[in-house]
């Protein structure tokens, strides 16, 4: 969108005006993040948008849930995928930035999961303008984040798994620039474990530590925000084998607690149920509640998916209205490949 600035204003100050203009697509959550007891000099708060259709669909009720979407949740699920996958990823976050993402699976019997996933999050672009209104130049953000899982099984009823992260944040501008814009990178890691404590019994218990690692430095700047690093804990129950003698139904309950490593005292909420139907081909009908999150609003999500053949496909929408728009979240898709 182009702006038009003011007759006889400087290039110099218009295109610094556009540099703050898309910092502030990725610093407006800040604002959200204070009201809710986090600390608003945390950067990167990307990382803590939802990724992937199940988890958007579920509440973001993942941590104790095993899958492939485990990836960008807690990769100790990892441990229980039987199959590789390919999987491709698309959602739309409002202001904050269009999300697409991929990742690959290997497993081994014995070792246990390996991934590889990539996620780019487009926060936008501006047009620079010189003092007559000309378009002199384009003002991009993009996010960037580079994943690598490991996940293994320890003994019978336990999962651990590791994310090594690089991220990274750059904002650049091309034609007659007079600001270059600036960059961030730093590295982090999850850390998380899943268990079935009591043999027998259908519930999953989960816990991990996610985002940490060195403080977000920019490039030519004197501050430096450290990460959103989060604590959560989840379990996950399936209730259906109460009730019902068949391993073709299954209804899992999950809940989550999260809160900041930092400064906590003010955690988010999340609650979700996965309804599935089938053996080989499975229907997947999910939903899900959050509370307190940093970067949306309570409120409602649902989800669909089906596993046909060697073909994952799932569609989510979070029915709350973004903290950063007026409009609903958009739908959320995921899509897989078993190889």
């Amino acid at each position: 969108m182009t702006r038009h600035g003011e007759r006889g204003e400087r290039p110099r100050s218009r295109s610094r005006g556009v540099l703050l203009a898309v910092l502030a697509l990725v610093t407006l959550p800040a604002s959200s993040l204070a009201q809710s007891g986090g600390s608003s000099t945390e950067g990167a708060l990307f990382l803590l948008l939802p990724i992937g259709a199940k988890a958007v669909g579920v509440g973001r009720a993942m941590t104790a849930l095993p899958g492939a979407e485990s990836v960008w949740w807690n990769p100790a699920g990892l441990a229980e995928v039987r199959e590789g996958r390919i999987l491709l990823y698309r959602g739309d976050h409002g202001l904050s930035g269009e999300a697409t993402a991929a990742s690959v699976i290997f497993t081994h019997p014995e070792l246990g999961g390996l991934g590889v996933s990539y996620q780019l999050m487009d926060v936008g672009s501006d047009d620079v303008t010189d003092e007559f209104g000309n378009v002199v130049g384009e003002f991009t953000g993009r996010n960037h984040l580079g994943v690598v899982s490991l996940a293994t099984r320890l003994w019978d009823r336990l999962n651990v798994g590791v994310n090594f992260k690089v991220v990274q944040a750059r904002f650049s501008c091309r034609g007659q620039c007079t600001d270059a814009g600036v960059a961030a990178t730093t590295f982090a890691v999850d850390a998380g474990a899943q268990v079935v404590p009591v043999p027998g019994l259908p519930l999953r218990l989960g816990a991990m530590v996610a985002h940490a690692g060195s403080d977000f430095q920019h490039v030519n700047e004197e501050q430096a925000d450290p990460l959103p690093t989060r604590m959560r804990a989840g379990a996950a129950y399936e209730v259906l084998g109460h009730f019902l003698d068949t391993d073709d139904l299954n209804l899992s309950l999950a809940v989550e607690m999260e809160d900041a490593w930092r400064d906590p005292g003010s955690p988010a909420t999340y609650v979700g149920t996965e309804f599935t139907a089938g053996s080989g081909d499975v229907l997947y009908v999910r939903a899900g509640y959050v509370f307190g999150a940093e970067l949306q609003v309570d409120g409602a999500a649902v989800g669909v998916g089906l596993h046909y053949e060697r073909f994952d496909l799932g569609l989510a929408k979070s029915l709350a209205a973004s903290n950063l728009s007026d409009e609903s979240e958009p739908v959320h898709i995921s899509f897989g490949f078993v190889f």
